[in-house]
This record gives C-alpha cells, sequence and structure tokens, in this order.
C-alpha cells in the first residue's frame, strides 16, 4: 500500500506506544486525559480503558485528582482492551500497573496496526520497586514521559509513593490518606 495523506490520517501509518509514568499526585492521569482530549479535538477516533478495580472516583470514567475525566471503559483483563480497541486510532490505558503482564503484548499488537496508545501508571510501587507490566511498557514505547510530584516532607522533586497507611499489600487503592510523594532522600531515610 502506498503512503498517503488519508492512510496516515486513519493512522495506518503512525501507530506508537507512549507511556506517561512518575509517583502518585505527578500528574500522570491529569497528562493522560489531556493528550487523549486533543485527540478528540483532532476528531480521531479514541477509546479509554482502566481497570474494572479502579472505581476511587468514578466507576467507569479515568479522573485526576484534580477532578478533570474523561468517560472510559472498565475493563478485567488486557486482552478485552485488544478486542475493544482494535476499531480505533487512539487507545488510551490509566493505571497500566494495575493490568496483567500481557499488557505490553497487546499495546504492541495494537501499535502494529497503526493505533498511537497513550498509557499512564505508577512506574514503581510504594517500596520503590518496578510496578507490574510499567517497566516493559517503558522498554518498549517509542516515548516515555516521567513526570514528577512534590516531596511532602522537603519540597524537592519526588519520584516515590511512600505508603502512610499500616499495609503489606503490594495494592492498595488509596489517595492523600494512605500515600505521599517523596524524594530519595526522605523515602530512603524517614520512616
Amino acid at each position: 500500500m502506498l503512503f498517503s495523506e488519508q492512510n496516515f490520517r486513519r493512522g495506518e501509518f503512525s501507530g506508537s506506544i507512549e507511556v506517561i509514568c512518575g509517583s502518585m499526585f505527578s500528574g500522570k492521569t491529569e497528562e493522560l486525559i489531556r493528550r487523549l482530549k486533543r485527540a478528540q479535538i483532532a476528531k480521531l477516533n479514541v477509546e479509554i480503558f482502566k481497570p474494572k478495580t479502579d472505581t476511587r472516583y468514578d466507576d467507569t470514567a479515568v479522573v485526576s485528582h484534580d477532578l478533570n475525566s474523561i468517560q472510559s471503559t472498565p475493563v478485567d483483563s488486557s486482552s478485552a482492551i485488544l478486542l475493544l480497541g482494535a476499531n480505533t486510532q487512539v487507545v488510551g490505558i490509566d493505571e497500566a500497573q494495575f493490568f496483567d503482564e500481557e499488557l505490553p503484548e497487546v499495546c504492541n499488537a495494537l501499535a502494529k496496526k497503526g493505533i498511537r496508545v497513550v498509557i499512564a501508571g505508577l512506574d514503581m510501587d510504594f517500596l520503590g520497586k518496578p510496578f507490574g507490566p510499567m517497566p516493559a511498557l517503558m522498554a518498549i514505547a517509542e516515548h516515555v514521559t516521567k513526570v514528577n510530584a512534590v516531596c511532602m516532607q522537603c519540597g524537592s522533586p519526588a519520584v516515590y509513593s511512600y505508603r502512610t497507611a499500616a499495609s503489606e499489600a503490594r495494592v492498595l487503592l488509596g489517595e492523600k490518606d494512605s500515600y505521599e510523594p517523596r524524594c530519595r532522600a526522605c523515602f530512603n531515610t524517614l520512616g
């Protein structure tokens, strides 16, 4: 097939993977929403997905801490994204760290079909360890944006999500009542 502007607008030659990562309260979801709304303004066909387990602000919408939102489809597994996002130009995925390990393969398959895939998620868990499929997603992405929060202890750029709630579970849905952003020094030295 020859290149044409019409094929490019349909997304046939523009498949890619973009990852937005960082700690809690760093603006990941805000940036995801901004990029997806710009795609909608450009009249591109956009589908947005989030884990069905993430019901903190809304059962169906992706909502930032600043309460900006965009409608999404909650799904149980990454394979559902492949099925539901196959006939679109842009796929958005929020809270990617909560998805199964098949998510990178799903995103690669979508990108190979010419779909722009925009993903947001925590790159590290509360222990400072790589989280879920995020490291693999960052490795295969054309573009990775790491955003920082502000350390609640000293005001420096924060890259860690320090858990203030008493729980050792790897996944604990929470907000400011359970987590605070911290810089490397405060994460490692303060209890």
